[in-house]
C-alpha cells in the first residue's frame, strides 16, 4: 500500500502522506481553507462549519478537517454554494459577537475580523444577541470574556490534551459558553497560567490580562529566542513595542507537542524592570553596595582573578557564547577551578550523547523524571508528553517515586529505575532483540509488567528513552538494542555549556563552594544563595538576588531577552537566541563583560560568535555499553532548584502573585 495520496485542490495536484485530512493537505499546497474551530495537531471536530468542501462524486459538502484524503480524490474549496455556506456561518457568528474592531485588542489578529472583511460582512443581517456574560479578570495573567467567544473549543481542546483540563463547555446551543468548574475564577480552578489558551483562541476571548493599548498585532516585531527558565529550552515568539516586549508567545512550530510554554516563559519577562536590576557595577562598602565606573570595576576584578586561588561557577543556562568566552579566558588566565551549576546534578558523561527527534517517537520510556506543569519542574516536558499520549504514543514510566504523569503511562513500575532499566533490557533480549557485546544481563529480574512494557517496546517503531542524568548509562543500554537515549538536564543550555568546554564537575563545585578558593567568580543565574567560604566573591547577573547581596563587586549583566547568541537544548538541537530589547541601563551581555575583564589582564580573548560555537555543537558521541546502576552524587530537589534559578523573575514580575497565591492555596 502507497504511504502516499495524489489528489486535485482546486485544479492543483497535490500530493500528501495517507492519513493526512483535506484541509492540511490543502495548506499544503498554499491553498487557505477557512476555518475557525480547527487547530493544527489536534483531532478536527467539525463544529464551526467553515471548511466545508466540495467533493466530486459526493452529493453534500464535507468538513476539510474532519475528512481524510483518497487517492484520486477532486476537491473543489471555493464554489458559490459553498461561500454562500461560510458567508452565512460568519454572519451567524457577527450576530452574537461585539463589534468592537477599532478598539479590540485582538484586531488585527482576529481570525472573525479577518473572514468578515472576506465575506464584507460589515454588520449581521440577523438580529444582534448579547448575552452579558461575567468577565473573569481577577488575576494579572489572563483575561476571559466569554461575549467573545465563538465556541470553537480550541481553548477546551488544547488544555485537556496537555493534561491541566481546567476548562470546559456549561450549557447547551448559542448560550453555552467555557468555563471552569463550578465557573470559578482560573487560580481557584487550578490553572497553571501556561496561556496555551491564549495562544489558541482565535478572537477576543482569551487575552493577556495587561495587553490594553499595548500596540496592536500588526505594530509589533517579532523576535525568536528561547527561554532560559529550565531544562527545556523552549521556542519562544517575543512581540516588542516601542522597545518594551508586549507579549511572549510559544514560538515552536503549531501543531507539534512542543508547542508550549510555561507561565515563567511567557510572563516571566516583567522582571526586566523590576525594581532588583542591576543596572551599573557596585562594590561593597561596608554593609551597602555602591555603583562603581566600569572601568574600575574591570580592573578591581582582573586583579583579584588569579590561577589556582580563584575559581569560576558558570550558570548552565549562559548563552553558548557566553560559555566559549568565559571557557576561553580561564584557559588563558590559567584558571583551572572552573565548573558549572549543571555539576548540581550531572557529570560530563551524564550529558554526552546526539540530537533526538522526541516529536516522531512512537514510544517514550521516562526514566527517574518527575516533570510536572503543577509543580513547575520541567514543565513543558510533562506538557509535550501528556499531549503525545493523547496523540497515540505509549508512554512507559519508571520511578522510585509517585509521579504525576504515571498516571497517563500504559506501563507504570515503581520501584529502582535502574534494576527496572535492566529488567527491560533482558525482556528485550528475551523477546528476539539482541543485547550488545558486553552488556551485563545476569541478575535482571523481569516482572510481568517488565514483559508488557518490553512487548510494548519491541512493536515501537522509534522509542526513545528519556532519564535523570544519574541514569542515563542505564538508559543508554536499552538504547544500544533499540531506539535512542537521552537525559534531561534542569538548565536551558546545559549540554551547550558543556560543549563549549565548560565540564561539569561535582567534587570540583563542592570544594569551591567549602572554600577551595580564595576567589570565586560566579556568573549568571544559580542555584547559590548563601556566600561560600571564600576571600572574595564576585557575582555577574542581572538581578540583585541573594548571593550579590553578598557579593564584594557586582557586575550586571544582560538578561537573555536582552542577549544575543545560541542554545543546545536538551534534545541536542542548535538554536540561535535573538536579542528582543536594548538592556537595561549598563548592562553588557556576559561574553563582553568577560572579556573586558580579559583585557585588562592583557589576554587576548574576544566575545565568542555564533560562528564558533555552531562547529562546536555538531561534535558526535558514540554510545557505549555501560553499567545498570544509578550514579550517586547527582541527586537534586528539582522543585527547589527550579525555584532558586528562577527566583529573581519570580520575585520581580507579575508571577510573584501567583507564587502568593499558591502558597494560600497550599495553606
Amino acid at each position: 500500500m502507497s504511504d502516499s495520496v495524489n489528489l486535485t485542490i482546486d485544479g492543483k495536484n497535490v500530493t500528501v502522506p495517507a492519513g493526512t485530512t483535506i484541509l492540511d493537505a490543502a495548506e499544503a499546497a498554499g491553498v487557505h481553507i477557512p476555518n475557525l474551530c480547527y487547530l493544527k495537531g489536534l483531532k478536527g471536530i467539525g463544529a464551526c462549519r467553515l471548511c466545508l468542501v466540495e467533493i466530486e462524486g459526493l452529493k453534500a459538502p464535507m468538513t476539510a478537517c474532519t475528512l481524510k484524503v483518497k487517492d484520486g480524490m477532486v476537491v473543489n474549496t471555493q464554489t458559490e454554494k459553498i461561500n454562500d455556506i461560510r458567508k452565512n456561518v460568519i454572519d451567524l457568528i457577527v450576530s452574537m459577537h461585539p463589534l468592537d474592531c477599532m478598539t479590540c485588542t485582538k484586531a488585527g489578529g482576529c481570525n472573525l475580523q479577518t473572514y468578515a472583511y472576506d465575506f464584507e460582512i460589515k454588520e449581521s443581517s440577523f438580529s444582534r444577541k448579547k448575552f452579558g456574560f461575567p468577565i473573569d479578570e481577577a488575576n494579572p495573567f489572563i483575561k476571559r470574556d466569554p461575549d467573545y467567544c465563538v465556541l470553537c473549543s480550541r481553548c477546551v481542546r488544547v488544555c485537556k490534551e496537555q493534561g491541566t483540563a481546567v476548562l470546559d463547555f456549561s450549557g447547551r446551543g448559542v448560550g453555552s459558553k467555557v468555563v471552569t468548574a463550578d465557573d470559578r475564577p482560573l487560580q481557584d480552578a487550578g490553572c497553571t497560567f501556561c496561556g496555551s489558551c491564549v495562544d489558541a483562541c482565535p478572537v477576543n476571548a482569551l487575552l493577556e490580562a495587561d495587553r490594553w493599548r499595548k500596540g496592536r498585532e500588526w505594530e509589533y516585531s517579532k523576535v525568536r529566542s528561547v527561554c532560559t527558565s529550565c531544562g527545556n529550552g523552549c521556542d519562544i515568539a517575543v512581540s516588542v513595542h516601542e522597545g518594551e516586549i508586549a507579549k511572549i508567545n510559544a514560538g515552536s512550530e503549531s501543531g507539534l507537542a512542543e508547542h508550549y510554554i510555561c507561565a515563567i516563559g511567557r510572563f516571566g519577562f516583567d522582571a526586566l524592570n523590576a525594581d532588583t536590576r542591576i543596572t551599573s557595577p557596585m562594590f561593597k562598602d561596608g554593609d551597602e553596595m555602591k555603583e562603581a565606573s566600569w572601568k574600575d570595576a574591570l580592573k578591581e576584578v582582573s586583579k583579584k582573578l588569579k590561577g589556582t586561588s580563584s575559581g569560576i561557577i558558570a550558570s548552565g543556562s549562559l548563552l553558548n557564547e557566553d560559555a566559549f568566552t568565559l571557557a576561553a579566558f580561564a584557559k588563558e588566565a590559567k584558571i583551572k577551578n572552573i565548573t558549572s551549576t549543571v555539576s548540581v546534578y550531572s557529570d560530563k558523561e551524564s550529558l554526552a550523547g546526539d540530537e533526538v527527534d522526541i516529536e516522531t517517537a512512537d514510544l517514550v520510556v521516562l526514566a527517574g523524571i518527575d516533570p510536572s506543569q503543577w509543580k513547575r519542574t520541567l514543565p513543558a516536558l510533562d506538557a509535550i508528553i501528556r499531549k503525545k499520549v493523547s496523540r497515540g504514543t505509549k508512554l512507559i514510566v519508571l520511578n522510585s517515586g509517585d509521579v504525576s504523569i504515571a498516571g497517563v503511562a500504559h506501563v507504570s513500575i515503581k520501584g529502582d529505575e535502574a534494576k527496572s532499566l535492566k529488567g527491560l533490557a533482558k525482556a528485550l533480549a528475551d523477546a528476539g532483540l539482541k543485547a550488545p557485546k558486553g552488556m551485563e544481563l545476569k541478575g535482571a529480574k523481569v516482572s510481568e509488567a517488565l514483559k508488557e512494557a518490553a512487548e510494548m517496546y519491541n512493536k515501537a517503531e522509534k522509542p526513545v528513552v528519556l532519564s535523570a542524568p544519574s541514569l542515563y548509562r542505564a538508559a543508554v543500554n536499552i538504547a544500544l538494542i533499540k531506539g535512542s537515549a537521552l537525559s534531561v538536564p534542569l538548565d536551558a543550555n546545559a549540554k551547550g555549556t558543556l560543549a563549549m568546554g565548560i565540564d561539569p564537575d561535582p567534587k570540583k563545585y563542592a570544594d569551591m563552594l567549602s572554600g577551595n578558593v580564595k576567589v570565586l567568580y560566579v556568573v549568571g543565574d544559580t542555584p547559590i544563595n548563601e556566600r561560600p567560604d571564600v576571600d572574595f566573591l564576585i557575582v555577574q547577573t542581572s538581578h540583585m538576588t541573594e548571593l550579590a547581596k553578598q557579593a564584594d563587586i557586582v557586575l550586571p549583566a544582560a538578561d537573555s531577552l536582552e542577549s544575543a547568541g545560541s542554545v543546545i537544548d536538551y534534545l541536542g538541537r542548535f538554536k540561535e537566541v535573538e536579542q528582543a530589547v536594548d538592556a537595561s541601563g549598563d548592562a553588557l551581555q556576559h561574553r563582553d563583560i568577560i572579556a573586558g575583564i580579559a583585557k585588562e589582564k592583557g589576554l587576548s580573548v574576544k566575545p565568542s560568535k555564533i560562528a564558533d560555537t555552531k562547529k562546536l555543537s555538531e561534535a558526535k558521541v558514540k554510545l557505549t555499553v555501560g553499567e545498570f546502576k544509578k550514579k550517586e552524587g547527582m541527586a537534586t530537589d528539582l522543585e527547589e532548584y527550579m525555584r532558586s534559578v528562577n527566583m529573581s523573575v519570580i520575585n520581580g514580575s507579575r508571577l510573584f502573585w501567583l507564587k502568593e497565591i499558591e502558597k494560600t492555596v497550599a495553606v
